[in-house]
C-alpha cells in the first residue's frame, strides 16, 4: 500500500500544504493516519478525493456543495439522479451569474463609450458613475 507524506500528496495533488490542512480543518479530507513515530501519512484514496475536489471546484462547486456531493459519494443510498440534481442546480447558479456578468459588460461598455479620453476627470462619466451615492 503506498502512502504518502503532506509534502508528497501536495506534490501529487498539485496543491499546497497550507490548502490539504484547510481541506482536513473543513471535514473535505479525512484526519491523516499516524505512523507509531506520530508523522501523518496518507493514502492513495486521499489523493484520489483531493483530485474529486479538485475537478468539482473547477466546475464552479463551493466547498460546501463539495462537502456535500462527498457525501453523496460514499452513500449507497444515493444514486447519479443526486448527483445530477446537484448538477442541475449549479447549471441554473451559473446561468444567473452570467446574466449578472452580461448586464456589468453592458453598463461598463456604456461607460467606456461616453468617455472622451481628453476630459478632465471631474467630468469622466465612469468616475462621476462610481461616484454616484444614489
Amino acid at each position: 500500500m503506498e502512502t504518502f507524506s503532506i509534502g508528497q500528496l501536495a506534490k501529487q495533488a498539485g496543491l499546497n500544504i497550507q490548502t490539504i490542512r484547510y481541506y482536513e480543518r473543513r471535514g473535505l479530507l479525512p484526519a491523516p493516519k499516524r505512523r507509531e513515530s506520530g508523522y501523518r501519512y496518507y493514502l492513495a484514496e486521499d489523493l484520489s478525493r483531493l483530485e474529486f475536489i479538485k475537478h468539482a471546484k473547477s466546475l464552479g462547486f463551493s466547498l460546501n456543495e463539495i462537502n456535500e456531493l462527498l457525501a453523496l459519494r460514499v452513500d449507497p443510498d444515493h444514486t447519479c439522479d443526486d448527483f445530477r440534481e446537484e448538477a442541475t442546480q449549479k447549471i441554473a447558479e451559473i446561468d444567473i451569474k452570467i446574466k449578472q456578468l452580461q448586464r456589468i459588460k453592458k453598463a461598463l461598455l456604456q461607460l467606456t463609450a461616453a468617455c472622451r479620453t481628453k476630459e478632465a476627470t471631474v467630468e469622466c462619466p465612469i468616475l462621476q458613475f462610481l461616484e454616484d451615492t444614489k
